[in-house]
């Protein structure tokens, strides 16, 4: 198992308990900034502590990014 899948397993394993919802996508760098907007007018900060809240290049140039933001209206 490489080390990249082997965090990603444990990613999708780990559960927070904080209060809120997180997504994580991996999408070129085009569709990443189009989908983050989306998120951001879908789910504005201000209402839903929606933010960015981690991303990376990834070594093939896709953006590997997680959205955080609160569930008030789920």
């Amino acid at each position: 198992m490489t080390p990249r899948r082997l965090a990603e397993r444990m990613r999708t394993r780990q559960q927070v308990s904080d209060g809120f919802v997180r997504e994580t996508f991996t999408l070129p760098r085009d569709a990443a900034r189009a989908k983050a907007r989306e998120i951001l007018q879908r789910y504005p900060a201000g209402g839903y502590s929606t933010t960015v809240e981690f991303w990376q290049k990834l070594p093939d140039g896709r953006i590997e990014f997680t959205m955080r933001r609160l569930p008030t209206a789920d």
